[in-house]
């Protein structure tokens, strides 16, 4: 899991969100409470071993869900931004992402060495992989690559 730094105030902060705010409305409605906008920015560098900056926008409070990584937007700002090679099968997770704006390139692969398959990813576009699969995703275009990242919580 790559270090994660909560960013709550700041230019830095500022800037990740009136950037996404451009493309979406950061605001949820879960059930049975007040309409609100996101719960905490996270900032990831290198994630998974991939190279620059992402950014998980999280819409929801830790134990508000059955897991808390069920909903967040994923933000990649720059081209060349990337969450390296992954896979959820420690969490028995799988994993769903909605493409809202930009575009990326998303390659899959069976294990460590396996060969990789190739997306590249527009507003519109979703992609599911099983828990065992490898994945990563990076930013190819010159405007920010927003994900909704949905995940399945299998203990």
């Amino acid at each position: 899991m790559p270090d994660t730094v909560i960013l709550s105030e700041g230019a830095e902060f500022d800037h990740v969100i009136q950037e996404v705010s451009k493309y979406i409305n950061l605001y949820v409605m879960a059930f049975e409470k007040e309409e609100r906008t996101i719960t905490r920015l996270e900032k990831r560098e290198n994630m998974y071993g991939g190279n620059g900056t992402v950014y998980m926008i999280q819409m929801f409070e830790q134990k508000e869900l059955a897991n808390n990584r069920l909903a967040a937007y994923m933000v990649l700002l720059n081209k060349g931004d990337e969450s390296g090679f992954h896979t959820h099968n420690q969490r028995n997770e799988q994993e769903l992402y909605v493409v809202i704006h930009g575009t990326g390139e998303y390659r899959e692969r069976t294990g460590t060495e396996g060969a990789i398959r190739k997306k590249t990813l527009q507003k519109g576009d979703i992609t599911a992989i099983n828990s065992i699969g490898y994945h990563s995703v990076e930013n190819i275009g010159d405007e920010p690559l927003i994900m909704f990242v949905i995940t399945t919580n299998n203990p």
